[in-house]
């Protein structure tokens, strides 16, 4: 299948949401218009609908209920490539599985320019079958497609996670720039020290993970709890003293005074994993899974519980 073709069928479902744009240009490469969602189910054996959120998905299977005579939907495979949380997926995989649909999850991790060069990378959860029976379909989205397990929530439990580091990273460079700006610092000087920054937690990232699933948090080689407090404190003052707000280190440092105040100022700083992962009342994480297809890889390189195209 062309790529052309794929978004036929991808994009007929968001055409419903108005983006003539998008719409004349695939018209002009010479897509095909859907009179609606339930002809877009109806004309290929895979479905592919991204849109705004989980709400949407529904509204789109409700109205193609709706134009249904029977209130039937055709058998065929729905991959929703939304971002929603992991509940919410799991939810939208259980009503379309009630409706005789088949349901694969899949989270894009790369931008939409990138969707049809080998830059994209997306993950998948669902039915291994599925996503074994529709992989040439899937790989004219371009890149690299990773089959994380079973559980239709686990591509989206990876993307909320992904998208957490992403944006905390952003907002806490974008929070540096700002304090180096009222210290005369431009942002061009401030970069390149930056990204070594940036490379060197890269770089612990592989241990810190090791770390945390082995369940070790001896602050013994690496700076303890009550040492990032001290640290925290000293920025806050640097911030207020600089007129910039302090409100994102301070709730980190909270955090941290937190696990100090628990008994946990000699652990390293990958006792905040396990820390924060406590439900409210405080008690323990949720069990970790040992089943390597309902778990995946974290890591991006092709490993052995990977499903890759």
């Amino acid at each position: 299948m062309e790529f052309g073709d794929l978004v036929v069928d991808a994009l007929s479902f968001s055409f419903e949401f108005g983006d003539e744009v998008v719409a004349d240009e695939l018209l002009a490469g010479g897509a095909t218009w859907a009179a609606g969602p339930l002809a877009a189910l109806d004309a290929s054996e895979v479905a592919i609908v991204c849109v705004i959120d989980a709400d949407a998905v529904d509204a789109i299977l409700d109205r193609a209920l709706a134009e249904s005579d029977h209130h039937q939907l055709p058998t065929t495979t729905l991959v929703n490539l939304t971002s929603e949380g992991p509940g919410r997926t799991r939810q939208l995989a259980t009503r379309a599985e009630s409706l005789g649909v088949a349901y694969l999850d899949g989270s894009i991790m790369t931008p939409a320019a990138a969707i049809g060069t080998e830059a994209t990378r997306i993950l998948y959860s669902g039915p291994a079958d599925l996503f074994d029976r529709h992989r040439q379909t899937l790989a004219a989205l371009g890149g690299t497609a990773v089959h994380l397990g079973t559980d239709p929530g686990r591509a989206a439990s990876f993307d909320v996670a992904l998208l957490n580091l992403f944006w905390s990273s952003i907002t806490g460079l974008m929070h540096s720039f700002a304090l180096a700006a009222r210290q005369h610092v431009p942002a061009t000087a401030l970069a390149p020290h930056a990204r070594q920054m940036a490379q060197l937690v890269a770089d612990l990232l592989p241990g810190l993970a090791a770390e945390i699933d082995a369940g070790g948090f001896s602050g013994e080689g690496s700076s303890s709890l009550t040492s990032v407090a001290a640290s925290l404190e000293h920025i806050v003052h640097a911030l207020e003293e600089a007129e910039v707000s302090a409100a994102v280190t301070r709730a980190a440092k909270e955090v941290v005074d937190a696990a100090v105040s628990a008994g946990h100022g000699a652990d390293s700083p990958t006792r905040l994993a396990e820390f924060l992962s406590r439900d409210r009342a405080g008690g323990h994480p949720p069990t970790r899974h040992t089943d390597r297809d309902a778990v995946g890889q974290a890591d991006p390189s092709p490993s052995a519980g990977d499903r890759l195209l």
